[in-house]
């Protein structure tokens, strides 16, 4: 299992949001470590998910966005494996999350909008619990609960507390610390700053885009529209149950200043 140990995510002096390396090979090139192919998924009549299509690769921090009820939670359940599909096929990895769902599960770490954890147990008897499921030794554990408490200033003494006692910041950041343990390929967030403050926004800003550039994808979706033009590379807008616009903020750098008329603009032709 890698560790974090003492070194930073990622070197950011390598690459950053506005420069970026240039690819060696072209996205047809390379195998997806998120694939959706032909996503279907309804609730009773209600057809919510018609045929969703998307590929993700190593080193992108995706954006995912479209207004509430559109379909996107729908859609970052069925990858996670909170919801069955009826439909289509999700590979993580390269894992198909219907037919090796644990394999699947192991290549990710997820962050819900609303922190989710043990609250009967203490902060750090639940991270413990965490690595256990993901079978990782006490050497590598304790390296990396250090390293991503200091990343995220998360009182390590705090942590003997009971979780029920904890703000909705402090659980965020609990949260944020048990999806990392494990240094997963894929980093799912889902509005992953709700509750924090400034300071720590700006750090997992920074920890997001450490992660990407050091191979892995982060996926992120979230209603800030501005912080997922200035942070990612590509971003999908869900409408109608697909994808109805996607954009590589890197190639076309100015679609980072357009991209909140471009959100409006989805909607307004499809009315």
């Amino acid at each position: 299992m890698a560790v974090y140990d003492n070194y930073e995510l990622y070197n950011p002096a390598a690459a950053s949001v506005e420069e970026q390396p240039e690819e060696a090979t072209t996205k047809a090139d390379r195998v997806p470590t998120i694939s959706i192919k032909n996503l279907h998924k309804a609730y009773g009549k209600k057809q919510v998910l018609k045929g969703l299509d998307l590929d993700v690769y190593e080193g992108e921090l995706f954006g995912f966005i479209g207004r509430n009820g559109i379909g996107k939670s729908t859609t970052m359940d069925c990858v996670i494996g909170a919801k069955k599909f009826d439909q289509g096929k999700i590979l993580l990895n390269g894992y198909d999350v219907r037919l090796h769902p644990i394999e699947a599960k192991f290549s990710f770490g997820y962050v819900a909008s609303e922190p989710s954890c043990y609250e009967v147990m203490t902060g750090y008897d639940y991270l413990e619990f965490i690595a256990s499921i993901y079978r990782i030794s006490e050497g590598d554990f304790v390296r990396n609960f250090r390293y991503l408490c200091s990343r995220l200033n998360l009182d390590e003494r705090e942590l003997s507390n009971p979780a029920s006692n904890y703000s909705h910041g402090m659980k965020q950041k609990l949260c944020l610390v048990a999806s990392l343990l494990h240094n997963p390929k894929i980093w799912v967030l889902d509005e992953p700053t709700v509750g924090l403050d400034i300071m720590t926004v700006e750090e997992l800003k920074k920890m997001m885009r450490e992660y990407a550039n050091h191979g892995n994808t982060v996926f992120v979706t979230s209603h800030n529209i501005d912080l997922v033009a200035k942070l990612c590379d590509r971003v999908a807008i869900v409408n109608d149950g697909k994808v109805a616009a996607l954009y590589d903020l890197n190639r076309e750098p100015n679609r980072r200043i357009q991209l909140p008329k471009l959100f409006m603009d989805t909607y307004k032709t499809k009315e």
